[in-house]
């Protein structure tokens, strides 16, 4: 691809705009798609998206606007970082806007129900265009902090993946390839559940073995559902799966842990949302995996528990005590 080409971001928050900076300091000229006209007045005028990373001095080659119009004309490659509940309403509408030829890679992290879709399913509802997925352990103030970090790019395109690289790496983020996108991106949208358990967990003080017990518990749980949907179990080894669990789950810098925190102090769940200000996507996946898995037959105790302690006002108590009174749990599946 020409290296002058213009790269899109469409997501203004923590992530996109880490995105969008990285691109930008590999020499790219960025279009950045806020939701409004004073965001992105500002992130232009002074040079920083306040809101989200005020310490982070953005590169010169990002313009930031409120047009998709504007930010997906003669856009060689676009990057979809926005919250997975306007997700579909931003492929329709950039449906007929982007270009033939422009690589398309999801970066938001969450599933839809009503019917049950992963995000590139809805991005190839609407489009033809080349797909990717971008997940990992991306703990966004990390990446702003040019603290070393790594993401998977999936794809079944290696051109595609070779772009994503030179567009993304730099000394201190590192690009990996996968082409199991679906397991790249199931990972990505499950840990947020087991992040929102691992922060109530960690709340309870319930000890260092029983977090070890649920990190591990909760890789059983996720592969499990991904290989039922057509997903390979070792990619659930890797920085997508494996390296992202553990990040999110034990960081006091993600949103979910945060979340799951909160409740584990008695916070009830809107008054848990509010205290953290920004989206935690586990919530709105937790609903649809959880029906999902009945639909599917599959045990998941965790996701079960997590449920109940939300929508049906358990004990977060309960959490440890549904786990260990699971029967007839294997200890490491898929062996051959």
């Amino acid at each position: 691809m020409n290296t002058y080409k213009k790269i899109a971001v469409l997501g203004g928050g923590s992530f996109g705009t880490v995105l969008a900076n990285l691109a930008a300091s590999n020499g790219y000229s960025v279009s950045l798609w806020v939701r409004d006209s004073d965001q992105a007045l500002r992130i232009n005028s002074e040079g920083a998206n306040t809101i989200y990373h005020p310490e982070l001095k953005l590169s010169e080659n990002i313009l930031a606007t409120d047009s998709l119009e504007e930010v997906l004309k003669d856009a060689s490659m676009v990057f979809i970082a926005t919250p997975s509940i306007i997700f579909e309403k931003i492929i329709k509408r950039i449906s007929k806007l982007i270009e033939d030829e422009s690589y398309i890679i999801s970066c938001t992290k969450g599933i839809l129900g009503n019917p049950f879709r992963s995000l590139s399913e809805i991005i190839r509802e609407s489009v033809e265009n080349t797909l990717g997925v971008l997940s990992g352990p991306n703990l966004a103030k990390e990446i702003a902090d040019k603290k070393v970090a790594g993401s998977v790019i999936a794809s079944s395109d290696n051109e595609l993946i070779n772009s994503v690289k030179s567009v993304l790496s730099s000394q201190t983020f590192k690009i990996y390839s996968s082409d199991d996108m679906q397991g790249v991106e199931f990972a990505g949208a499950l840990k947020n559940i087991y992040a929102i358990i691992c922060g109530m967990a960690d709340s309870l003080e319930v000890g260092e073995n029983a977090l070890g017990l649920i990190l591990t518990r909760s890789m059983a749980e996720m592969s499990r559902f991904a290989v039922a949907k057509g997903a390979n179990p070792m990619t659930f080894l890797g920085l997508a799966g494996m390296g992202d669990l553990v990040a999110t789950c034990t960081s006091k810098l993600s949103r979910n842990y945060q979340l799951g925190y909160n409740l584990g102090k008695g916070m009830k769940i809107d008054e848990a949302k509010e205290n953290i200000g920004q989206v935690a996507e586990g919530i709105r996946t937790l609903e649809v995996i959880k029906n999902e898995s009945i639909e599917l037959g599959i045990k998941m105790p965790l996701v079960e528990s997590l449920y109940n302690i939300i929508y049906l006002e358990s004990s977060p108590s309960a959490l440890i005590s549904d786990l260990v009174n699971n029967p007839h749990e294997v200890d490491v599946e898929f062996t051959y």
